[in-house]
């Protein structure tokens, strides 16, 4: 059973940035391709962005492209989301999840996903 426990989420002003962890426990983190989702109020839960199992693939979706950085530390078995530029619209609960099966994914729909953490909240003020 693999668990996964989000920190890092907080308020923080338009513009400001945040960095978001996700530690891993009861499996082989090392092998798991890792992605980061988010779900604002009455919406559906989305892809943010994903991270091969060695960190050397990542890929994002386009509405933090270029503002977000996936990353990890395998010897930590944590997993990292950078975020800057952060803005109104990016306040939501935000999830990690792992993939146990693959070591890469690139498919965005959270059914690839085998397991997930209880989710940190992200509030962005205007």
């Amino acid at each position: 059973q693999v668990q996964l426990v989000e920190s890092g989420g907080g308020l923080v002003q338009a513009g400001g940035s945040l960095r978001l962890s996700c530690a891993a426990s009861g499996g082989t983190f090392k092998t798991y391709a890792m992605g980061w989702f988010r779900q604002a109020p009455g919406k559906e839960r989305e892809f943010a962005a994903s991270i091969s199992w060695n960190g050397r693939g990542t890929y994002y979706a386009d509405s933090v492209k270029g503002r977000f950085t996936i990353s990890r530390d395998n010897a930590k078995n944590t997993l990292y989301l950078q975020m800057s530029s952060l803005k109104p619209e990016d306040t939501a609960v935000y999830y990690c999840a792992a993939d146990v099966n693959f070591g890469t994914n690139w498919n965005p729909s959270p059914s690839g996903y085998h397991y997930w953490g209880q989710g940190t909240q992200v509030t962005v003020s205007s």
